[in-house]
C-alpha cells in the first residue's frame, strides 16, 4: 500500500526462525531446475556443433552479434535498475517503484529487440528447418525469450501489486531472483550460440 509516494510491503507471514520464505525457497528449486535445461541445451549445442565440418553453414545468414552485444547490455542494465530497485522496495523507499518500472521496461525492450532480430533472420532464411544452425539457434534463444517474458509477468504483477494492495518481501524477492536468472544466463547463451 502507499502512503504519499511510498510502497509499503507486507509482512512476510510466519515461518520458523532462519528458514528461507516458501516463494524464495520455491523459485531457487525452480532456477535450479531451469539452469539444468539450459545446461542440457547447451551441451546438445556443443555436440551438434562439433558434429559438423563447418559452423555456421556457409548457405545460413550470420547472427547479428554487434546489435546483440548492445541487446545483452540493455538486459544487463535492466538487472541492475531490478536489484536496486527491489531493494529500495524494501526499504520503503519511493524510488524503489521507478526503477523497478524502468527495469522491466529495459526487458521489455530487450524481448522486442530480440523479436526484431528474429524477423530479419527469418526473412533471410533462417528457420527452425533450415538447417541444426537455425534450429539450435531458435530452440535455445526462444527457450531463454519464453522465460524473460515469464520474468516480465512477475515483474509487471510485482509493480501492480506494490502500488495497490501491497507485495510481500517474499514475493518481491522471488521475481528479483527470477529475473537475475533470465538475465545472467544470457550471456552465457550468447557467448555460446552467437559467438
Amino acid at each position: 500500500m502507499t502512503t504519499a509516494g511510498v510502497v509499503h510491503l507486507r509482512p512476510q507471514g510466519v515461518r520458523r526462525e532462519g528458514g528461507v520464505p516458501s516463494l524464495t525457497l520455491a523459485t531457487m528449486l525452480f532456477v535450479c531446475c531451469e539452469l539444468m535445461f539450459f545446461a542440457a541445451l547447451i551441451s546438445a549445442h556443443a555436440i551438434g556443433r562439433a558434429n559438423l565440418p563447418m559452423w555456421p553453414p556457409l548457405d545460413q545468414p550470420r547472427l547479428p552479434i554487434e546489435s546483440t552485444a548492445f541487446n545483452t547490455l540493455v538486459l544487463l542494465v535492466s538487472g541492475v535498475l531490478v536489484t536496486v530497485g527491489g531493494r529500495r522496495l524494501e526499504a520503503e523507499e519511493s524510488s524503489g517503484r521507478r526503477l523497478l518500472a524502468l527495469g522491466t521496461a529495459a526487458g521489455l525492450g530487450f524481448v522486442l529487440l530480440q523479436g526484431v532480430e528474429w524477423v530479419r533472420l527469418l526473412g533471410q532464411g533462417l528457420t527452425l528447418q533450415s538447417s541444426a544452425y537455425g534450429g539450435f539457434f531458435y530452440l535455445i534463444v526462444g527457450a531463454h525469450a519464453l522465460h524473460a517474458l515469464a520474468g516480465l509477468a512477475a515483474l509487471g504483477w510485482t509493480l501492480r501489486a506494490a502500488s495497490t494492495v501491497g507485495v510481500s518481501r517474499d514475493a518481491m524477492l522471488a521475481a528479483r531472483l527470477y529475473w537475475v536468472f533470465v538475465v545472467f544466463l544470457w550471456p552465457v547463451l550468447y557467448w555460446r550460440v552467437y559467438l
